[in-house]
C-alpha cells in the first residue's frame, strides 16, 4: 500500500515525452522531472501514469494503452478494436491504483465510433490482462478518474458534453472482484476527492452551485451557490475546476465577463468544516483551469517552461 505521506507523482506531456515530478515536502517553485519517458514511435499521448517509484510508465492514445518502462521497453500494450479514424471529441484516460496492481481505463468508445457504448476497464498492471469490464450506457468525452486516498476505490467522472456529467465509483475486493456503481446524478461534475477521503466536491453542470458530499454515499453535507460568494448569479458562474487545498480548505473558482466583454475568474477558500465561505486567495493562474490544488496545502500551476510550478501560501513551507 502506498503511504498518504508518499509525494505524489505528477505527470505531463511535452514534445513526445511524458514527464514525471514528484512534490516532494521541500520541492517548491518550478519543478524538474525526476523521470523522463518517451512514448513509442507514432503515438499521440492522451493520458498517462507514472508508477511511484518512477520505473514503467502507462499510457492511453485514441487507440490503445501501452505500458513502457523506463528505459522504453515494452511491458505489454492493449489496443482499443475496432480501430477509430474519428481524431476529435473522444480522449481516454487512465489511472494506477492506490495499491499499484491495477491500471484503471476509460473508454469513450460512443464519440469513437466504435459501434458501441463507452467502457470502464481494469487492467492487471505487470501483465495488462484485463481483470474486469463494465459496459457504461455514458456517450463521453472523455473522464477523469480519481484515486480514493484511503480506501482505493476509484470515482470516475465522465463528461457528456451539453447532455451532463456521469459520476461512477469502482471498488475492489480482496478477492479480486470489481464491483462498480453509479450515482444518481446526471448534472454534477466532480472536482475533487478530499486528502483524508471523507468527503468529495462536485460543481453543478449548469455552474449555478458548488456541493460537498460523504464519501462513499453521496449525501449532501452543504452546498454553496454563486450568491452565497457575493455574486449576482445571472452574470457569474462556478467554474469546474479548483479542489481541495487542504483537508478543511476547498478552493472554488467562480468566473463571467466584465462590460467590456473580457472573462474574470477569482478563487475563493471554503471552510468544509463549518460549510462558510472564506477570503480570496491569489494563486498565480492565468487560466481557472490550471490551478491543481494538492491537499497539502500547496499548489500547482503551469510554468512557461512546460514544467509545473508549486506554490504554498506559506512562505517557508516545512520540509
Amino acid at each position: 500500500m502506498i503511504s498518504a505521506s508518499s509525494p505524489k507523482v505528477i505527470t505531463r506531456y511535452r514534445d513526445g515525452q511524458i514527464r514525471a515530478y514528484l512534490t516532494d515536502p521541500g520541492a517548491f517553485g518550478s519543478l524538474e522531472p525526476a523521470a523522463v519517458f518517451r512514448a513509442r514511435d507514432g503515438d499521440e499521448v492522451v493520458g498517462s501514469v507514472v508508477q511511484p517509484d518512477l520505473e514503467r510508465v502507462v499510457y492511453t492514445t485514441l487507440n490503445s494503452v501501452v505500458c513502457l518502462t523506463r528505459a522504453g521497453d515494452l511491458v505489454w500494450a492493449s489496443d482499443f478494436e475496432p480501430h477509430s479514424d474519428v481524431l476529435h471529441g473522444h480522449r481516454p484516460g487512465c489511472a494506477l491504483s492506490l495499491d499499484g496492481r491495477t491500471v484503471w481505463v476509460y473508454r469513450p468508445d460512443a464519440m469513437a465510433g466504435r459501434g458501441g457504448g463507452d467502457q470502464w476497464l481494469v487492467y492487471d498492471a505487470d501483465s495488462g490482462a484485463v481483470l474486469a469490464r463494465r459496459e457504461l450506457e455514458t456517450v463521453g468525452h472523455g473522464a477523469g478518474h480519481h484515486v480514493h486516498p484511503v480506501d482505493g476505490s476509484i470515482y470516475l467522472d465522465i463528461g457528456e458534453g451539453q447532455d451532463g456529467a456521469v459520476i461512477l465509483r469502482g471498488t475492489a475486493g480482496a478477492d479480486g472482484e470489481v464491483e462498480f456503481m453509479t450515482y444518481p446524478w446526471w448534472d454534477r461534475c466532480l472536482i475533487d476527492l478530499a486528502p483524508g477521503g471523507e468527503q468529495f466536491m462536485t460543481v453543478d453542470h449548469g455552474q449555478a452551485d458548488v456541493r460537498f458530499h460523504r464519501h462513499p454515499s453521496g449525501e449532501m453535507i452543504f452546498n454553496l451557490s454563486v450568491e452565497a460568494f457575493g455574486y449576482d448569479p445571472e452574470e457569474t458562474f462556478v467554474e469546474w475546476c479548483g479542489g481541495y487545498l487542504t483537508p478543511d480548505t476547498a478552493i472554488v473558482t467562480l468566473g463571467g465577463e466584465s462590460e467590456d466583454e473580457e472573462e474574470w475568474f477569482r478563487h475563493h477558500l471554503v471552510d468544509v468544516s463549518t460549510g462558510t465561505v472564506a477570503s480570496e486567495i491569489a494563486v498565480a493562474a492565468t487560466n481557472p483551469y490550471e490551478l491543481e490544488p494538492l491537499g497539502d496545502g500547496s499548489w500547482l500551476t503551469d510554468g512557461p517552461d512546460g514544467h509545473p510550478v508549486r506554490w504554498s501560501r506559506d512562505p517557508h513551507p516545512a520540509s
